[in-house]
């Protein structure tokens, strides 16, 4: 699903273009049609109506212009990639680090800047279409950074997700390693002992834990690092 055949027994990349600029679409159309292996199944600009024309497609790659940050943020690109067989390839954008990352965060997997070659966006489509990420050399410090800096915080905000553990509850279970009594973990936290215990009881009902080293121990199954 998501590809179509050629004449030969190959399978190309079903490539919908979705771009608001009218020369842009008709550009890529005439680069990609020249293409073997690239076969373009669709093109229009962006309107809230266009999804069930651009499924309907069976297209397997979406090539956005600029319009793409709009996208990400309307939550419209995370609407077309509920589709397991869409991939997005975002084409003649800035090199900015803030546009760049906020797509990647959508969903995008390609990144192609203004000055690209016909050679680099369709080795790009091509890539995306096998299940790749492409993006500039220039913008991949920007993207290794930020997963830097939100690692740590990936761990917690899956306990929350998943286990419904509150920030505060999240704190209590490294004391909990720790052997801290209710009282201790009061003075530290500087709660009451009763809010501590309080607490502490709700956790054991969310996790449906027996005592209060499971609670540990399900939170380290969960990928929680406790120190």
């Amino acid at each position: 699903m998501g590809t179509v055949a050629t004449g030969s027994s190959e399978l190309t990349a079903a490539v919908f273009l979705l771009a608001e600029n009218r020369l842009l679409r008709e550009a890529l159309l005439r680069i990609l049609s020249k293409k073997d292996d690239i076969h373009v199944v669709g093109s229009g600009a962006y309107s809230l109506s266009g999804f069930e024309q651009i499924l309907s497609t069976k297209a397997n790659v979406i090539v956005l212009d600029s319009v793409s940050p709009v996208l990400a943020e309307n939550g419209a690109l995370h609407k077309l990639l509920l589709n397991p067989a869409i991939r997005v390839v975002m084409v003649g954008m800035e090199a900015e680090e803030d546009t760049f990352l906020r797509v990647v965060q959508a969903g995008a997997l390609g990144y192609i800047l203004k000055d690209a070659s016909a050679l680099e966006v369709a080795r790009t489509i091509r890539a995306v279409a096998a299940g790749e990420a492409v993006c500039p050399a220039a913008l991949s410090v920007a993207l290794f950074q930020w997963v830097a800096r939100t690692r740590p915080s990936i761990p917690r905000l899956h306990l929350k997700n998943t286990l419904g553990l509150t920030r505060r509850e999240q704190q209590l279970v490294g004391l909990i390693q720790q052997g801290l009594t209710n009282k201790e973990m009061a003075s530290r936290l500087n709660l009451s002992e009763q809010t501590v215990k309080n607490h502490v009881h709700r956790m054991l009902r969310k996790l449906g834990a027996p005592d209060r080293l499971s609670i540990v121990e399900t939170c380290r199954n969960e990928g929680f690092s406790i120190s």
